[in-house]
């Protein structure tokens, strides 16, 4: 029987940036089981993964409450609906998902003495006053708006994490992650960076929000799996913790490049901009650099030319 370096629980892993945690932590000689009701993630994330012997699938909605048998190490929590297409379209599942599911989650941390980690956003900072955002800056976020279901949530499924730690001992952690793209993703989930492939390989108009001044910091999500990983495995830092990007890029200048790189001939469209949609965005990673010794490595162009490639060659993917 082979012998792992651990078993590890990841809430969605069969999500973009847990299915590729969990094939980094299987590459690194770990058990994994994902756990995923693959209402917003994607079985073909993990299809390659269930040929390793220490793989294992728990189909179940963290909300409802979900069991594990056996001995855990650590439980990463990312079970969330994470684009604003899919959170606007299950609010209610959302907020259980932040809510009653970070409580499962965290109950069974406690109950296996595992080490815990939550997936936050770099969305509970809000539309931000506060440029670059550090993780001392308490946010600026509508709680009765559209995206509320999305922010509130992470900003009340931090203060339950913090409540265990401090209540019931919990070694817990808390990663607030910026804007993260790559392979995985779902060419119809409505994030920026696959929806402006998804069109410019189509050959459609690359619809812009607003006039595309507002901005973003990207990261590819191999710097962000690293960023979590450390964060999960050290011992003198508990977060939170900001991951991302540090080259900060217009929505309009994204889309331009991105058109470049696929070759496409797209008309830029500028549609209307969404209800509270952040006009700046990017991470202050000067925290995660000091304690994690972690900082972004691939650049913009590499990582969304490595994208771009990913969903040529999944090309049955674009219509999904």
């Amino acid at each position: 029987m082979t012998q792992y370096e651990g078993r590890i629980v990841v809430t969605g892993g069969g999500g973009f940036v847990g299915s590729h945690l969990c094939e980094r932590l299987l590459r690194e000689g770990f058990a994994v089981v994902c756990v995923d009701d693959f209402s917003t993630g994607s079985v073909r994330n993990v299809e390659p993964l269930a040929r390793h012997s220490g793989f294992e699938l728990l189909e179940a909605d963290v909300s409802a409450g979900f069991a594990i048998a056996g001995a855990v190490d650590a439980v990463l929590h990312l079970a969330s609906p994470a684009s604003p297409v899919d959170y606007l379209r299950r609010p209610l599942e959302t907020m259980r998902a932040g809510s009653t599911g970070t409580q499962h989650a965290l109950d069974l941390a406690c109950d296996k003495d595992a080490r815990f980690l939550l997936a936050s956003t770099s969305e509970v900072y809000g539309d931000p006053q506060v440029h670059p955002q550090p993780e001392s800056y308490w946010g600026h976020v509508n709680p009765v708006g559209p995206r509320a279901v999305y922010d509130e949530a992470k900003r009340f499924s931090e203060a339950l994490t913090v409540a265990h730690r401090e209540a019931r001992g919990l070694e817990a952690r808390i990663v607030r992650i910026f804007n993260t793209f790559g392979p995985h993703m779902r060419a119809d989930d409505g994030r920026m960076i696959p929806n402006f492939i998804r069109q410019a390989i189509a050959g459609e108009p690359l619809t812009v929000a607003g006039d595309g001044s507002q901005t973003r910091s990207l990261c590819y999500v191999s710097d962000t799996v690293e960023g979590i990983l450390r964060l999960l495995w050290a011992e003198d830092e508990q977060g939170p913790v900001n991951i991302g990007g540090t080259r900060e890029m217009t929505v309009l200048a994204t889309a331009e490049m991105i058109r470049g790189l696929v070759g496409s001939s797209s008309a830029i469209e500028f549609v209307a901009r969404p209800q509270d949609d952040p006009g700046l965005r990017k991470p202050d990673i000067s925290r995660a650099e000091r304690s994690l010794g972690w900082q972004p490595t691939v650049s913009v162009e590499a990582g969304i030319k490595r994208t771009i490639e990913w969903f040529l060659e999944n090309s049955v993917l674009l219509g999904s």
